[in-house]
């Protein structure tokens, strides 16, 4: 059974929203798009996420931000190495557009996306990992298909953007398996799902 990752770069307070660069989504007047650069360094493209295989997860805005952008970087670039793994991965989409998605290696989920990713997960593969996506990040957490967070938290508060969570994310359990923080602060962790939320109480007897 394959895996679903969700792989994101966060504020501590959880936005996701643009990171790349300041045009990249505008949405809601975001005024902080580019706010991953001033920290860019050791971040070993998600600690070797993308080094073994993996088909990427894409909601419909990433996925045109990215295919506009990633089949434009040589390989000999220095981005080069990333470039030519999203190039090369499967990317299954979420849209109403299907006929539009030119980038090579693309699918469409179909309406039911939640049921296509559900099946997705039970056919041979390699690993779902998604990039950005919010609403169809926050579909996933809320159908309790989500086996790991990657996270990379930057030190920094954005105060108002599109968030990795929402209301609708399902309560659960996940295991700390990997943390390190790099030299710029930013902290990259591996948490995998591990059950049930578990609760106690402080009260005494």
């Amino acid at each position: 059974m394959r895996r679903l990752i969700v792989a994101a770069m966060t504020s501590v307070d959880g936005v996701i929203q643009a990171p790349g660069g300041p045009g990249e989504d505008r949405s809601g007047g975001f005024a902080h798009g580019g706010w991953v650069w001033p920290y860019e360094g050791d971040d070993a493209a998600m600690d070797g996420l993308f080094t073994r295989p993996f088909a990427l997860l894409l909601g419909r805005r990433t996925y045109d931000i990215f295919a506009g952008y990633w089949p434009q970087v040589p390989s000999d670039a220095p981005h080069g190495g990333i470039a030519d793994a999203f190039n090369g991965a499967t990317k299954y989409v979420a849209t109403h557009r299907p006929e539009t998605l030119a980038w090579q290696h693309s699918h469409a989920l179909g309406a039911d996306i939640v049921s296509a990713v559900r099946a997705l997960k039970q056919r041979e593969g390699p690993d779902l990992v998604t990039q950005g996506s919010s609403e169809l990040v926050h579909q996933l957490l809320a159908t309790e298909l989500v086996d790991e967070l990657r996270l990379l938290v930057y030190p920094l508060l954005l105060g108002r953007g599109k968030r990795l969570f929402d209301d609708g994310t399902q309560p659960a359990a996940f295991r700390l398996a990997a943390t390190r923080t790099t030299p710029a602060g930013v902290v990259i962790s591996r948490y995998l799902r591990d059950g049930e939320v578990r609760s106690g109480s402080s009260a005494h007897d």
